[in-house]
């Protein structure tokens, strides 16, 4: 009796220990962390007298560390322009790649970095006489700060708020007036962790299996 009785224990008492081995703090995630993958992007909406811009910022990246994150982007933009003394339009495309990076000081405010290339494809319609269109390309790197919300310690689900300056120079910037001065980017955003149901975060430094 006895003997069937440790028989019956013995699934029992492995599939405990298995369970708690998997449960396991001291099971670390290895090499390439999926949980540390997070996608998301920011959009602009701007409206002026005489203008309006519209645009949006799809990524992916990489927490690297919990106070670093890195990764590519794709920025698409539309602006348009009407002079309402000469009565003439301006309609303007751009897009392009990009790769980003941004560091945490504390958990709600970081400083960012950008670089852009873009290609502006824009339509000049005059009042009066021919519309005409022309391309240019444009390398921009922004530099700038924000705001992240509902940041835990080296979590990469928040939402964001920056403002960003062109400082690389380029004439042809689209982030630049007509007089070449810089203008604010503001945008806002919202960056959602990939792979968070099965990985969890333990530690402020480390990602372990759940």
């Amino acid at each position: 009796m006895k003997k069937w009785i440790v028989l019956l224990l013995l699934p029992l008492f492995f599939q405990a220990k298995a369970q708690d081995n998997y449960n396991s703090p001291e099971v670390k995630q290895k090499g390439f962390d999926p949980s540390k993958l997070f996608t998301g992007g920011s959009a602009n909406v701007g409206f002026s007298s005489g203008s309006t811009s519209l645009g949006i910022t799809p990524q992916i990246g990489y927490s690297l560390t919990p106070w670093l994150d890195a990764g590519i982007n794709f920025n698409i933009n539309y602006l348009s322009v009407k002079y309402y003394v000469s009565q003439d339009k301006v309609r303007q495309t751009t897009f392009g790649p990009g790769a980003f990076v941004r560091i945490f000081p504390v958990n709600f405010l970081f400083a960012s970095g950008q670089f852009e290339y873009n290609s502006i494809h824009v339509k000049s319609i005059p009042n009066v006489g021919p519309t005409q269109k022309y391309s240019l390309d444009a390398k921009s790197f922004l530099i700038g700060a924000g705001y992240a919300g509902g940041r835990e310690n080296g979590g990469n689900s928040y939402y964001y708020l920056s403002i960003m300056w062109d400082v690389y120079g380029d004439i042809n910037s689209p982030y630049r007036d007509q007089y070449g001065n810089m203008s604010p980017v503001i945008r806002a955003g919202y960056n959602i962790g990939l792979f968070q149901k099965r990985y969890k975060k333990r530690t402020s430094d480390e990602y372990y299996i759940k």
